[in-house]
């Protein structure tokens, strides 16, 4: 492996690297706005006591 070889693979490295923590916040944002819109789901199927029928079907399902 020449010298150069090896700089490519470590600037390669600390790209994949960074790349990775990019992608780990992206995740963990993700999974925050999944959260907040369960809990927005639930705040608005509560206050609503669940779904209206639909009157297309005459209120069947």
């Amino acid at each position: 492996m020449t010298d150069e070889d090896a700089q490519a693979m470590r600037r390669e490295n600390a790209y994949l690297k960074q790349r990775n923590a990019q992608l780990q916040n992206d995740v963990t944002s993700l999974g925050g706005q999944v959260l907040r819109m369960q809990q927005e789901l639930e705040r608005l199927s509560g206050r609503h006591g669940g779904w209206a029928p639909n009157p297309l079907t005459g209120g069947q399902s």
